[in-house]
């Protein structure tokens, strides 16, 4: 029952942080493009290279933040649900050209942060 709470508390953070950053990228930088939700899903891939690194290689936390942080908030931080409709939308307003685009960057720099945060975080 206790796991349940940590993942569930990590989660409520973790999904007001999302809002509150896409929504802050959003308006600081408006456009067709949407940063906010690219931002958020590049920093929690960054973040859970960081945290895989340190609870699951190098157990320098212990195994429970794994359920709030990584299962938790960042499950809830990030979003691939997100991305997805607005893919979509991207395409059924006729710019096939910039969700193409968007997919790409999304995949790639996401996959590259948790790549880049992974190797950063083993060196320490």
């Amino acid at each position: 029952m206790q796991q349940l709470v940590f993942i569930a508390v990590g989660g409520a953070m973790g999904a007001l942080c999302r809002f509150w950053m896409v929504n802050f990228i959003n308006a600081a930088m408006p456009g067709k493009l949407h940063l906010g939700t690219l931002a958020v899903n590049i920093i929690g891939s960054f973040l859970i290279g960081v945290m895989y690194v340190l609870i699951v290689e190098k157990l320098y936390l212990h195994h429970e933040w794994r359920n709030i942080f990584i299962i938790g908030f960042l499950g809830a931080f990030t979003t691939f649900s997100t991305f997805s409709l607005e893919s979509i939308h991207y395409i059924q307003n006729g710019h096939a050209g910039l969700a193409a685009l968007y997919i790409i960057a999304s995949v790639v720099l996401c996959i590259f942060a948790a790549g880049v945060a992974i190797s950063l975080t083993r060196t320490f």
